[in-house]
């Protein structure tokens, strides 16, 4: 019997290197996400996180290894539709985004593929773009322009910009990153609320803190050096040995009110190991 797509994994890497001047990026690397999984790819700058979304984004070619969306090789198949199924929200989206966009236009332009829209969008995609945006609570939001906007709301709607494409994969590469602690708080609920009413789409957040991380995230991938580290039920991963490991510190974290709270040691782990 023909495998259905939907038993397909979504992303399967495996033995993925990246190589680039003869500097290794990323090596080893093996990680399969399978529907209805939502991933947390942690690790500290210089891991390889940044390579290791632009090798399946298709942005920077592997050295060796395999990457497979959906059943489809990387190189063997049009990585450029195969790219339309990822919803991808990061900073490089937002600055190119002009003050004047509206957020319902903006999340139009998402179903498109199109940033900062050069002819007025059909009734029928503005008409999806407006249920989008109500049915994340942001109706008030569809006429503001991107100017206008707070940085939590400009987060939002680049998300909700992401939904429209109808994802098969959701990307949130630092979708905190700039924000001022309550919006940071209100953007994770945020997080929370889009897993709840689109469960079917894997989504991998990006991001270096721990506190970022929802209840209703199941899985992680713990990079450090461009090697996993750690990978698998996420609910085994988050320990204060792992962390310490990750972050070469000595780490605590606690769970506060089904929430995770990260504290560090004054010294590294090297430091100590020198001392003694």
């Amino acid at each position: 019997m023909k495998e259905k797509i939907d038993d397909l994994p979504v992303l399967e890497l495996k033995r993925l290197r990246v190589v680039r001047e003869s500097k290794v990026i990323l090596t080893g690397v093996d990680w399969e996400i399978l529907p209805k999984q939502h991933w947390v790819l942690l690790g500290p700058n210089g891991s390889g996180k940044s390579s290791l979304l632009a090798a399946l984004t298709g942005y920077l070619a592997p050295t060796s290894g395999k990457i497979i969306l959906w059943g489809q090789v990387f190189g063997e198949s049009d990585w450029r539709e195969l790219r339309r199924k990822i919803g991808y929200v990061s900073p490089a989206i937002a600055s190119l985004i002009q003050p004047v966009e509206t957020a319902q236009d903006i999340v139009a332009g998402g179903e498109l593929g199109q940033i900062n829209l050069w002819k007025q969008p059909s009734p029928a995609v503005v008409r999806r773009a407006r249920t989008i945006l109500r049915r994340l609570k942001m109706g008030g939001l569809a006429s503001r322009a991107w100017g206008h906007l707070s940085q939590g709301e400009r987060q939002k709607v680049l998300l909700a910009r992401a939904l429209a494409t109808q994802p098969s994969l959701l990307i949130l590469d630092e979708p905190c990153a700039g924000l001022d602690p309550v919006a940071r708080e209100d953007f994770v609920h945020f997080m929370d609320r889009v897993i709840k009413l689109f469960p079917a789409y894997p989504l991998i957040l990006v991001t270096h803190h721990v506190e970022e991380i929802s209840p209703r995230f199941t899985h992680g991938l713990f990079l450090r050096g461009g090697r996993v580290q750690a990978r698998g039920v996420l609910s085994h991963l988050l320990s204060s040995s792992e962390l310490t490991k990750l972050w070469q510190r000595k780490c605590n974290l606690q769970n506060q009110g089904r929430r995770w709270v990260l504290t560090f040691s004054a010294r590294s782990i090297r430091q100590k190991r020198k001392r003694n």
